[in-house]
């Protein structure tokens, strides 16, 4: 079973949001939540043909880069990610596995053209967050629209979203801690 989560600081947020946020990732997944303020250098994932830096390539820097043994780990970016499949993806995760990212920059109102919103903002940034590290417990996308396990293409679907998994995923985050506890 995982002993910790580890949240990896490399974006602009204050450490009052992340407090707040592991809070909520403490609560949903009944583990310690650790935060650290980390500098990444992300130039060898930038695709300069998109703009953007490869999510998958930032996982296996995160898994290189930082203990993920016998954790869960999360690495919290500013730029903007994709997938090769995808325009953009708000994040990723290893599928029951250790390393997930999540990145501020779709979450901004400010990316829209809308007017600054940093509670709107950090809301969605920690939905995000639980959604992506739910994955690394080995949870799928969820078919409730109000799970945080609900596939979100657009931000205003994750607006919709809860913070907080439905009585099934739940359940599932439980009995998965179960039975890894001997792990």
């Amino acid at each position: 079973m995982s002993k910790v989560i580890r949240i990896y600081n490399s974006s602009d947020l204050q450490s009052r949001t992340l407090d707040r946020i592991a809070v909520t990732v403490r609560n949903v997944f009944g583990i310690p939540v650790s935060i650290s303020n980390v500098s990444l250098n992300l130039q060898d994932i930038y695709d300069s043909g998109r703009e953007q830096y490869n999510s998958t390539a930032l996982l296996a820097k995160i898994l290189h880069t930082f203990d993920t043994k016998d954790n869960k780990s999360i690495v919290i970016v500013d730029e903007d990610l994709f997938i090769p499949v995808l325009t953009f993806v708000f994040g990723e995760a290893q599928l029951d596995g250790s390393a997930a990212v999540v990145s501020t920059h779709r979450l901004k109102n400010q990316y829209y053209g809308l007017q600054t919103n940093d509670q709107m903002m950090h809301e969605r940034l920690e939905k995000e967050i639980v959604h992506e590290l739910g994955h690394t417990f080995g949870l799928y996308h969820c078919r409730d629209y109000e799970c945080v396990m609900k596939s979100s293409t657009y931000v205003e679907e994750i607006d919709l979203k809860k913070a907080l998994p439905c009585k099934a995923c739940r359940q599932f985050i439980v009995d998965y801690r179960n039975s890894h506890k001997s792990a």
